[in-house]
């Protein structure tokens, strides 16, 4: 018997991959760390076959490793009698919560069987409501920005948990970036922001990233030259 780490996507419920959403079909309960991906969940699942976790908003650590070792006592049972499922937004094993679980098993309830199905992170799904294309032979490098922090360095940036985007835009504006932030991206029109603009997503919220792109950064790929060829032909007509 098995516990799935499965990967719900970036919170838009039908960007859960077929694989994510037969196993979520298949198990016998699927656990739910938070609100958000409850709710993509519920639109998989009926809500009986939910159980929640309570995990404490704090960054007191001694708190979370007994949150943890709670949330493992109580899906361990389960995994020896049947298949279930712990959800997340995003992939289990990018900056997941997922990874303190299996740590805590592993330590904890060692003979539980784990096997993860991926899902699409935030932090390749910004590229299409931000409209950046990471194009072959790029760099891209993942940073955290909480706290209004604005690491520098590589050419082009996804950062997470961007929660004062004034400050960490004042910052990399100095260093020589552009900057542009997805807010709540796929997780509902009326939610999702995408703008320039570091004042318009200034409240402090968990799930705002920002694509920081180096001023003045100079591309070129082999299909540069149907543009230039393109010109050609039109100034020739």
């Amino acid at each position: 018997m098995t516990l799935y780490g499965v990967g719900l996507g970036p919170g838009d419920p039908d960007l859960i991959s077929v694989r994510g959403r037969e196993t979520l079909d298949s198990v016998d309960v699927v656990y739910s760390p938070g609100r958000l991906s409850r709710r993509v969940a519920t639109e998989h699942v009926p809500d009986e076959r939910i159980g929640d976790l309570d995990f404490p908003m704090t960054s007191d650590e001694e708190r979370l490793r007994e949150a943890w070792k709670a949330a493992a006592a109580e899906i361990a049972p389960e995994a020896r009698a049947g298949d279930v499922a712990f959800v997340t937004l995003g992939d289990p094993n990018v900056y997941s919560t997922f990874g303190h679980l299996r740590r805590t098993l592993d330590a904890f309830h060692p003979d539980v069987d784990v096997e993860i199905v991926p899902g699409i992170s935030a932090m390749t799904a910004f590229a299409t409501p931000l409209d950046v294309e990471v194009e072959a032979g790029a760099g891209l490098a993942l940073r955290e920005a909480a706290g209004g922090s604005a690491p520098t360095g590589p050419d082009r940036m996804v950062l997470f948990k961007v929660t004062d985007a004034p400050e960490t835009a004042r910052k990399l504006d100095e260093a020589g970036y552009d900057v542009r932030f997805g807010r709540r991206l796929f997780m509902g029109a009326d939610e999702t922001t995408v703008t320039a603009d570091a004042d318009a997503v200034a409240d402090r919220d968990y799930y705002t990233l920002a694509y920081a792109e180096r001023r003045g950064l100079e591309t070129s790929s082999a299909t540069d030259e149907f543009a230039v060829d393109a010109e050609a032909e039109v100034a020739d007509d």
